[in-house]
């Protein structure tokens, strides 16, 4: 597989933020009374409830995995047989971001360690205007293939145009590509089943494509890569569900708050955030900094978290709350953007 796929908690990070975004706009966000005057930073705060137990969010099964992990390399590590992957993580699990699956009652904990470095030679595809700025020669009136869904282009090739495009229309723009599909300013044909079946690859291959209605010059280069061999590891962790969920709640739950921890007021502002997004200016009200102490975002108390080293304006966290979990998602903005 030549794509590259995000976190776990990246993805249900952005899915959070979207859907965030999206009830801000529809609905609005929930403000306190006693909140400040409305001239400092605003401090809006979501919470999403988790349904369900973390090891429904966290856990697989051996028979249901994600397509994006190597099942070879899931057998051969369940059975204790040597297996390596090439450039990509077998499981696409590192220390921060473990991946979990269950066989036959027992919870393992999958993840790789790097034990070689291979260097392999790829093609690599570079798109180029035609009628662009530095776009290069005339090929004397030869049609360009169609690199759309309906075209001729294998799949492979349709794939390595649609990525090698967003290179191409970067290219002297202030616009940006998705890194990691993008390689070397184009694609690599890291695959070798896509390789064989490449017809942009071949001799005779066009030299001209056409993609959403723009006519690209193609150009092939063979170029050096330097990648890193992984061997599969997998850990026996539980053997009850229970044990589970407690490994999962250390590893990826921060504050747990009891019910009976907060005043009223802070307690209200915390139903409201995970109903709706909630906001107040600087300085905030009593309540809601008891709240932001209980859910340990202090450095957001003040109003300012550029001076907080390793603290970003947006974040995003898990919380308990008594019996239940919550996606916390907290965001700062300056008057300006207020």
């Amino acid at each position: 597989m030549d794509q590259l796929a995000p976190s776990r908690r990246r993805l249900l990070a952005g899915a959070l933020a979207g859907g965030i975004g999206a009830a801000a706009g529809c609905l609005g966000t929930g403000s306190d009374g006693d909140a400040g005057d409305g001239g400092g930073p605003e401090l809006r705060l979501s919470l999403s409830r988790v349904d369900g137990s973390l090891r429904d969010r966290y856990v697989r099964s051996r028979d249901d995995p994600p397509e994006e992990w190597d099942e070879a390399a899931l057998d051969a590590v369940l059975a204790g047989e040597s297996y390596a992957t090439q450039h990509r993580r077998p499981f696409f699990a590192g220390p921060d971001d473990p991946a979990y699956v269950l066989r036959d009652g027992t919870y393992y904990e999958l993840g790789s360690v790097v034990v070689d470095e291979v260097a392999e030679t790829y093609p690599v595809l570079r798109l180029f205007e035609v009628d662009g700025e530095g776009s290069g020669s005339d090929d004397g009136g030869e049609s360009a293939a169609d690199a759309g869904d309906e075209g001729d282009l294998p799949q492979a090739d349709q794939r390595a145009v649609h990525i090698a495009h967003f290179a191409a229309r970067a290219r002297g723009d202030v616009g940006g590509y998705p890194v990691g599909l993008v390689q070397r300013g184009g694609y690599a044909y890291r695959n070798g089943t896509a390789r064989a079946e490449s017809a942009l690859l071949a001799a005779d291959g066009p030299d001209r494509v056409t993609y959403r209605d723009t006519t690209y010059r193609v150009e092939i280069e063979r170029e050096r890569f330097h990648e890193a061999v992984y061997r599969p590891i997998a850990e026996a962790v539980a053997e009850s569900p229970e044990r589970m969920e407690t490994i999962l709640r250390a590893t990826f739950v921060g504050p747990r708050i009891g019910r009976d921890e907060l005043s009223d007021e802070a307690d209200r502002i915390l139903r409201r955030a995970a109903g709706n997004e909630y906001a107040e200016t600087h300085p905030y009200s009593d309540a809601y900094v008891e709240l932001l102490r209980a859910i340990d975002a202090r450095p957001f108390i003040d109003g300012n978290v550029r001076k907080d080293a390793g603290v970003r304006e947006s974040e995003e966290d898990m919380i308990r709350y008594g019996g239940e979990y919550y996606e916390r998602y907290l965001r700062i903005l300056d008057e300006e953007e207020n």
